[in-house]
């Protein structure tokens, strides 16, 4: 009868055991790999948008000359406000969807980057309201842990010595 009383007492300390076992495993993984994929995560996107502005260099497409001079807005506390310098504005973020992207695939002035990237995605946000969930908010968590972590070992950040450590 004894036997039988300890028999899931024994199941849980082997499952205890095992999941214990996992987290080690996962908590090995080198800090680098996973700041790498982050930077990778936020660049894409926005290089993909930067790359619809553009018709060739330093040329602003008439689609983002549209959308900021006719369809953008900012929507704050309630009401609607025309994008001002529309396309100063567009030009600026064609720029930075470009330019951005690629300093944190390099993960060169990755923190810079990063928060240049949380700024761009507050203003998509008072643009885009409605995207917070499935958009503004992942992207604003990627920029905002590459902001505060850095590059890693895997960045130019590390490589030229700019990259600040936090051991």
């Amino acid at each position: 009868m004894s036997d039988i009383n300890h028999a899931p007492m024994a199941h849980k300390a082997g499952l205890g055991s095992a999941i214990r076992r996992i987290e080690s495993a996962i908590a090995a993984i080198p800090e680098a790999l996973p700041l790498l994929a982050l930077r990778f995560a936020i660049a894409v996107p926005f290089f993909k948008s930067g790359l619809t502005k553009w018709d060739g260099f330093l040329t602003l497409s008439n689609g983002a000359r549209y959308l900021f001079t006719q369809e953008f807005s900012l929507h704050i506390l309630g009401s609607q406000y025309p994008y001002p310098a529309p396309i100063l504005m567009a030009t600026l973020a064609g720029i930075g969807e470009i330019v951005l992207p690629i300093l944190l695939v390099l993960g060169l002035g990755t923190r810079f980057a990063a928060l240049g990237i949380l700024a761009m995605t507050a203003v998509i946000q008072l643009t885009v309201p409605e995207g917070w969930a499935n958009f503004h908010l992942p992207w604003a968590a990627m920029a905002l842990a590459l902001a505060a972590y850095g590059g890693g070992q895997l960045s130019l950040d590390r490589l030229v010595g700019l990259g600040a450590r936090k051991d």
